[in-house]
C-alpha cells in the first residue's frame, strides 16, 4: 500500500517500479493470448457453422428442386383423382361457441390411485 516505501531510495524505488512495469507487460501479454487464442477458436467455429450453413443450403435447393419435380410428375395425376373424391369436412363442438379457441395441452398420464400391485396376465 505504498507505507513502507518510505525507507527505500530512490534506486530501490526505480527498481521496485521497473519489476512492477514487468509484472504488469506478462499480464497483458498473457492476457492479450489468451484472447488472440479465443478469437482464432471462435473465427474457426464461425467457419465451420458457415460451411454448414452453406451445405444445407445445398440440400434445401436439391430438395425443393425434387419437390417441383414430383410435383410435376404427380400434382396432375392426384388432382384429377381428387376431383372424383368428394371432400368431407370434419368439425367438432365443444358445447358452446363454436368459433371459441380450443386450447390442447400435453400432460402426464394419470396414474391409479390404487395400491395394490399389477396382476400379471398369465398366458397359456
Amino acid at each position: 500500500m505504498g507505507e513502507e516505501l518510505s525507507g527505500l531510495s530512490l534506486n530501490e524505488l526505480q527498481n521496485l517500479e521497473n519489476q512492477l512495469e514487468t509484472s504488469l507487460k506478462g499480464v497483458r501479454m498473457k492476457k492479450d493470448q489468451i484472447l488472440s487464442g479465443e478469437i482464432k477458436e471462435l473465427n474457426h467455429k464461425g467457419h465451420l457453422i458457415h460451411q454448414e450453413s452453406l451445405q444445407l443450403h445445398k440440400k434445401l435447393d436439391l430438395m425443393r428442386q425434387e419437390n417441383t419435380e414430383l410435383k410435376k410428375v404427380y400434382g396432375t395425376a392426384q388432382a384429377n383423382e381428387a376431383s372424383r373424391i368428394p371432400h368431407t369436412t370434419y368439425t367438432f363442438n365443444n358445447g358452446y361457441d363454436l368459433h371459441a379457441p380450443v386450447n390442447l395441452q400435453l400432460s402426464q398420464p394419470l396414474t391409479p390411485k390404487n395400491d395394490a400391485p399389477e396382476k400379471s396376465m398369465n398366458l397359456v
